[in-house]
């Protein structure tokens, strides 16, 4: 063989183990704050990360709420990854909901609040634990497709979250499309309307939508946007439909060897409509305002892989 064919050979070679280890680094990163991809940790692998979501602005009055996520995550095999999160919470709220009434958002629907309180509480909101099984890849398969389900139980409330995950990667992988539709029954215990000293246990489901969309556009870097769609049912099946809100914004994302970043900020459309179970007051100039909807929300998520 010529000394030079030795040498492309040797480059060819070397370039394909380099874009594998390249792959292998970035698979397990959170590309996008909200919606989820296929990307899986490789098997014996672990990763920390920490969540921080704001959400801000209601119908009126003050509205803020910080919520907390501290997560661990572990390859169990090669298509399948498992973790463990902690969460919590910090809100304030004054003159926030329908009729100008002070409400505390959703992680705190079993607190009591005067309609002319200024509300302020912290809680440690529960324990979360994760499964991800990869079904086909986006590299080997042409497209990925995950199952995902995500246990969560606290004080007064428990939810089953699961997903189907879709990705389709573009131009060399530099471009990632993720489609996420889920289904998520929870419980929680809350105070009666006529007597705040009694509870009742209320069922309630989320039918959601998330398309992300996010471009390498240089070494480390992409960019893109984040849209979903949340249906709030009072039911554990398609019935009794209270809300839907629709939400849009970029995002960006930075991934080093170990270490990775991502940021979304979403708004919320002016496209929801009232429904059977809409609480009156609840919509405003076409935003759906109600405990779990807010005019903005922003995400952060670092993690740290090992």
């Amino acid at each position: 063989m010529p000394a030079y064919a030795g040498c492309a050979a040797r480059a060819i070679a070397l370039a394909a183990m380099l874009a594998t280890a390249a792959t292998a680094a970035s698979a397990e990163e959170s590309i996008f704050a909200f919606v989820y991809t296929t990307d899986l940790l490789p098997q014996g692998k672990s990763e920390v990360e920490q969540w921080m979501t704001w959400r801000h602005q209601k119908n009126g009055g003050t509205y803020d709420q910080i919520e907390g996520r501290t997560e661990y995550e572990y390859g169990l095999a090669s298509n399948l990854q498992g973790a463990v999160y902690l969460n919590y919470a910090w809100t304030q709220a004054y003159h926030n909901g329908p009729f100008n009434a002070t409400t505390p958002p959703e992680q705190f629907a079993d607190y009591a609040a005067g309609a002319d309180d200024f509300f302020n509480a912290k809680r440690f909101t529960g324990v979360s634990g994760e499964l991800i099984y990869r079904i086909l890849s986006p590299y080997t398969d042409g497209i990925g497709l995950a199952l995902y389900t995500e246990p969560t139980i606290g004080k007064n409330f428990f939810e089953l979250e699961n997903k189907v995950i879709v990705q389709k990667n573009f131009l060399d992988d530099l471009l990632t499309v993720a489609v996420n539709f889920t289904y998520a029954p929870e419980y929680r215990n809350v105070p009666s309307d006529d007597n705040p000293a009694v509870f009742n246990w209320q069922e309630e489901t989320d039918v959601n939508v998330g398309l992300g969309v996010s471009y390498r556009f240089i070494e480390n870097w992409s960019a893109g946007f984040e849209f979903l769609n949340e249906r709030e049912y009072n039911s554990f099946d398609f019935s009794h439909l209270s809300n839907s809100g629709y939400y849009l914004g970029p995002t960006i994302h930075f991934g080093g060897e170990r270490f990775f970043f991502t940021a979304t900020a979403l708004w919320q459309m002016p496209w929801a409509t009232v429904h059977t179970d809409t609480i009156p007051g609840a919509l405003v100039n076409h935003l759906v305002l109600d405990n779990d909807f807010e005019r903005f929300r922003f995400r952060f998520k670092a993690g740290y892989t090992f």
